[in-house]
């Protein structure tokens, strides 16, 4: 049995080496199952289930037991079959079904029938391996499920079931085997980072595995100062992987602790790093701002890993290594992507949003950008990660950036890195009365001939915003199709909460934010208007909004120059007239 046990686990390695990449298959061709080097011994005792910071829903249980198995937004209808037997309704929903990370709704229960319910179908799993190939073996998703496994390994596993004990700790032994093999080609950022995590989790929850901690202590450690930039970002600009990270990582350190070993002060150090940003991050309702593949803000897992903040540190104004900035001026919040689309690898969720901003008032959000939407609304996806759904200017309803072997706005989107926009560079100055963002790119160069530049300048009151967008034409415009006059639109996403009126002359509008303050756009643009929109990082789903779109064309002009002021309305609600944020400082 041990030995067909081996075959089988051989062919799925192989079978996962093949979503993991040609350096993982290499690996297993070379080594096979026998000589993987992985340094454990074939687990024989459980000593510590690290603590599990993901919100649980004891409901899930009454769920299961109707036959139903929902998972990112998707329903399985259950009879008699295992869910591991079923077509899965979506991508989504296999990973997490594989990822097991359900366990924790079953266990939160508390009832002897969801406990039941979680040893059978962790058995079922464990019985039906030798038919499950392909995405349940993806090295992110093993060691995502080898961590659900060990946190809630109280609630499958039972001393009194000894045949059932050994049958999971050879699964959970294989599994380990696999990673440590496999987790150099696993994706780049979060997922990586998961499966060193996972190793580590092993080696400090079984049994006689001090050889696993001393392994993969230090790659874990050289991955983490790689990913955790110094001022606390993470290196595919994405707010939520600092939430997602964090909470694994606490409890990591937390099991380190319960072994009577010191944490890694890379470790330490990361945790330390990370908490500041994630307060840089939060904007207006408390909600993260979205950036860079962020989506619906995770409320309760935020709550939870910031509860563990001990040192409570500052946010930075300027985030220079993960190139964000963010300006408190009275109650006003104005958050500014700084820099261009992280490495091709770590950019799959990446939005083209050069130089677009959120901006709140109080706890009132204003202007947004459209964020990722949650994993059962992935048809938006290529919207919301073209430029059309950031706060910052289109050309030619086009993206800053490019996505590698995609056309804007096709399917082919979803899944294509971000790359650029081109020499995209950005400043903040500290100006005394007032404080400038000044930033340039040449996404739209190649194509049209035409470089963008905007600028803003923001009183300290925080109560006036004077801002700038800037077109260029060097050579002319230019396109292969001969182009001889360009369409421009700035748009402001306006969060749901946010009544928009246009003004009696169109050229400006009133903002109504739902703490009763009422804030005012006007421009020298051609065109004013309020358009239809939709906020997409929503938990519930995408949810219809409006935006504020100054719009107008290029033509034969090398230069034109839209400027706009972002100001709150006085008691008596009359305008300044419009400030060019070159012309004068914004003092109000």
């Amino acid at each position: 049995m041990a030995a067909d046990y081996q075959a089988l686990e051989r062919g799925q390695r192989v079978q996962a080496s093949r979503q993991a990449g040609p350096g993982a298959l290499r690996r297993f061709v070379l080594a096979g199952m026998a000589s993987i080097s992985y340094p454990g011994s074939q687990a024989e005792q459980l000593l510590l289930a690290p603590q599990e910071l993901r919100t649980a829903d004891p409901s899930f249980a009454t769920e299961l037991y109707n036959g139903h198995f929902g998972l990112a937004g998707r329903l399985a209808e259950l009879t008699a079959e295992s869910p591991f037997e079923i077509e899965p309704p979506s991508e989504q929903w296999e990973r997490e079904l594989y990822g097991f990370g359900w366990l924790r709704h079953l266990r939160a229960a508390g009832s002897e029938l969801s406990r039941e319910q979680a040893k059978a179908l962790v058995g079922d799993f464990i019985r039906l391996k030798r038919s499950i190939k392909g995405l349940p073996w993806q090295p992110d998703i093993v060691g995502r499920r080898v961590i659900s496994w060990l946190s809630n390994s109280v609630l499958i596993l039972d001393s009194g079931e000894p045949q059932a004990y050994e049958e999971f700790l050879r699964a959970l032994t294989a599994h380990l085997r696999y990673l440590s093999a496999s987790y150099r080609d696993c994706p780049d950022g979060v997922p990586r980072l998961v499966n060193l995590m996972a190793l580590i989790y092993a080696g400090l929850c079984i049994a006689d595995q001090q050889s696993v901690v001393d392994r993969y202590t230090r790659p874990f450690c050289k991955e983490l100062e790689r990913q955790i930039l110094p001022d606390g970002g993470h290196i595919s600009r994405n707010p939520e992987a600092l939430v997602e990270l964090l909470l694994d990582l606490l409890p990591l350190r937390q099991c380190f602790v319960a072994r009577d070993r010191t944490p890694p002060k890379e470790l330490t150090d990361a945790i330390d790093r990370i908490m500041p940003m994630l307060r840089f991050f939060r904007i207006g309702d408390g909600t993260l701002a979205r950036f860079n593949g962020c989506g619906p803000t995770p409320t309760d897992a935020l709550a939870t890993v910031l509860a563990y903040d001990d040192v409570e540190g500052s946010p930075v104004r300027s985030a220079v290594n993960s190139a964000y900035v963010r300006l408190n001026c009275g109650t006003m919040q104005l958050i500014c992507d700084m820099g261009p689309a992280p490495a091709p690898s770590l950019s799959y969720d990446a939005q083209a949003g050069f130089l677009s901003f959120e901006m709140a008032s109080g706890n009132a959000p204003m202007i947004v950008n459209c964020g990722i939407p949650s994993a059962d609304h992935q048809e938006w996806l290529p919207y919301a990660r073209s430029t059309a759904a950031q706060s910052t200017l289109t050309f030619e309803d086009s993206s800053s950036g490019e996505f590698s072997g995609a056309v804007d706005g096709t399917p082919e989107v979803i899944g294509a890195p971000l790359i650029g926009p081109a020499n995209a560079q950005a400043t903040l100055a500290d100006q005394g009365d007032n404080l400038r963002i000044k930033g340039t790119h040449e996404g739209y160069l190649a194509r049209y001939g035409v470089v963008h530049a905007r600028q803003f300048l923001i009183a300290q009151t925080g109560k006036l915003i004077s801002g700038e967008d800037k077109l260029t034409a060097p050579k002319g415009l230019s396109s292969p199709e001969g182009l001889i006059a360009g369409s421009y639109a700035i748009r402001f996403h306006l969060h749901p909460s946010v009544k928009a009126a246009v003004s009696e002359d169109g050229q400006s509008v009133n903002l109504l934010l739902r703490n009763g303050e009422t804030w005012r756009i006007t421009s020298n643009a051609p065109e004013t208007a309020i358009e239809e929109s939709y906020f997409l990082a929503d938990a519930r789903g995408p949810q219809a909004s409006s935006q504020v779109v100054l719009g107008g064309v290029m033509g034969e002009a090398y230069e034109v120059r839209i400027v706009w002021n972002i100001e709150q309305v006085g008691a008596n609600g009359a305008p300044h007239p419009l400030i060019d944020p070159n012309d004068a400082p914004a003092t109000t």
